[in-house]
């Protein structure tokens, strides 16, 4: 097992909440726990998964948001981690509905300070220390994989 420290990117004016998660239907909840808190709130959410495709799921309402999610995520590279990165807000205001969310196993830290995250990585993949969960993320998703995202989400009976 090797340990490494990963800086995440935050930009000025931006917070960010680092949690540990369990299914694909993660990134949808939490976007609707943010926009139903504030509709004001600018964010991006990457979502690590952890099994299938191994992809970085990824929505939110700011591009730039999205894509720095994106990096952060893709520099962790743990199995079923997600970050959230938001502008106009403060993570104090959606805490609550965010542990409240039943995918949500851990929040590691919300906060606009400089961040590293301590990883484990094994054969298997990487995890925060001390959750190593599933694979690493194979790559990001592309229009299809979103599509197979709602899909699946369907077929399951979480989404209409």
């Amino acid at each position: 097992m090797e340990l490494k420290s990963i800086a995440l990117t935050i930009p000025d004016g931006s917070n960010i909440v680092l949690g540990q998660s369990h299914f694909i239907k993660t990134v949808e909840d939490l976007y609707e726990i943010l926009v139903g808190t504030s509709p004001h709130v600018k964010f991006g959410i990457a979502f690590c998964e952890a099994s299938g495709p191994c992809l970085v799921r990824v929505i939110g309402n700011d591009p730039g948001l999205q894509e720095v999610a994106v990096q952060n995520a893709v520099a962790i590279g743990a199995g079923h981690s997600f970050i959230i990165v938001m502008k106009e807000a403060f993570p104090i205001n959606f805490l609550n509905a965010i542990k409240q969310c039943q995918e949500v196993c851990t929040i590691y830290c919300a906060t606009a300070n400089p961040v590293e995250v301590v990883i484990a990585e094994t054969q298997q993949g990487r995890g925060i220390l001390g959750v190593i969960d599933g694979f690493s993320p194979q790559g990001v998703e592309d229009e299809e994989a979103i599509e197979s995202r709602h899909e699946i989400l369907r077929r399951f009976g979480y989404k209409l």
